[in-house]
């Protein structure tokens, strides 16, 4: 579960990180609140799960109280990648020495945690590793041992950390360290922490995404709504349905059953030069029903254009598969080009189902996907 800004730095300040001043505001009275608290100049910083928001005019810096009001108000009314702005977090406006970037995540390859940082801060990340992988210093931590005073001290020497605030790096790496053991974390990171014209330094943003299966144990974040928020209307319509589904940013819709199948469907759908829009495991077994509802999520989704399904029929019967079919397409009234690869139990008595109303069949995955990729492309 993705936590927003406001709750990664509560949980920072509990941790004795030092975060800038100032608080979240839920409405313009909440802002004005809130720069008694920051003071002036301010950040205003819009609350979302999506990344980019400051490219996209989530982050304002503002000088007076009538131009916090005008900034506020045009933020709430804004989206950021189709996510309502619900809060804002208002803080003082820092003078920055230098930019810093600092993580700790999970390394499933070597079974360790792994300690990111970087001289780049206040950028993303991922672009620095690959522009420069030189500039990115990866440090791995032993589960049983932890993070030990050397090996951090090591880490404020490649950062060029001054003498001066060495006690406060390492207090802030040992104390996100518990921060992220505690709360059964996927990520902790800050980008950037920065070092102030005053000789501090400062935690400026933070992200923390904590393990779903450890939300049992977190009861302030345990919540029915608080999982999913950070789901899509059409992943959270999935999730109350009990299928396997992730959406992304194609316009090839595709089901499949089995996850290996699945995401090797998708790469077929990229291979032909085209674009996956979701990945949708109905699971083993899968009958009509199921499939029924899987397909109408997908349809009726506005950026779908077209749909390959991939079947191999073990336990799941390719005959009850096809009735899915028939029934959601009846049912919807939605038209859309679809390839539908059947092969395994009951597949002759599924093409049979499929060839009456109209829908082309395939026992070769290949000449599926470039049958539905042709359509598009054609169209």
């Amino acid at each position: 579960m993705k936590l927003y800004e406001y709750e990664s730095k509560e949980l920072f300040a509990r941790y004795c990180v030092k975060t800038p001043r100032g608080s979240v505001a839920f409405s313009i009275g909440d802002v004005l609140k809130a720069i008694e608290v920051s003071g002036l100049p301010a950040v205003l910083k819009a609350q979302v799960l999506a990344g980019g928001r400051g490219k996209a005019g989530g982050i304002v810096k503002i000088s007076s109280i009538e131009e916090a009001v005008r900034e506020a108000n045009i933020m709430f009314k804004m989206k950021i990648k189709n996510e309502a702005i619900k809060a804002i977090l208002v803080e003082e406006a820092v003078n920055i020495l230098r930019e810093l970037y600092f993580s700790i995540t999970i390394d499933r390859f070597h079974r360790s945690y792994l300690v990111l940082s970087s001289m780049e801060g206040g950028v993303d990340i991922e672009e620095v590793a690959a522009r420069s992988p030189e500039k990115i210093i990866r440090k791995l931590i032993d589960p049983v041992k932890g993070l030990r005073d050397y090996e951090v001290r090591s880490i404020a020497k490649k950062l060029n950390i001054p003498p001066s605030l060495q006690t406060s790096f390492m207090d802030i790496a040992r104390n996100l360290y518990r921060l992220f053991i505690d709360y059964s974390a996927e990520l902790v990171e800050v980008n950037p922490l920065v070092v102030t014209s005053d000789e501090k330094l400062l935690a400026l943003d933070a992200k923390v995404i904590i393990d779903d299966n450890a939300l049992f144990k977190l009861p302030e974040f345990s919540g029915k709504a608080k999982e999913i928020r950070d789901l899509s209307e059409t992943e959270f319509k999935a999730r109350m349905l009990g299928l396997n589904y992730v959406e992304l940013d194609g316009d090839i819709g595709i089901i499949g059953n089995g996850a290996g199948l699945t995401m090797a469907t998708m790469d077929l759908v990229y291979v032909y030069g085209g674009k996956p829009a979701n990945f949708l495991d109905v699971g083993g077994g899968a009958r009509s029903e199921v499939f029924r509802e899987g397909i109408k999520l997908i349809l009726e989704h506005p950026r779908v254009k077209a749909l390959f399904i991939n079947i191999f029929g073990g336990i799941t019967r390719c005959d009850e598969v096809a009735r899915g079919i028939v029934e959601s397409i009846k049912n919807i009234g939605v038209w859309k080009p679809i390839a539908v690869r059947l092969v395994g139990t009951n597949e002759e008595e599924g093409r049979r189902i499929l060839s009456e109303y109209g829908i082309n069949t395939f026992t070769d995955a290949d000449e599926a996907a470039k049958y539905i990729i042709n359509i598009l492309k054609s169209g």
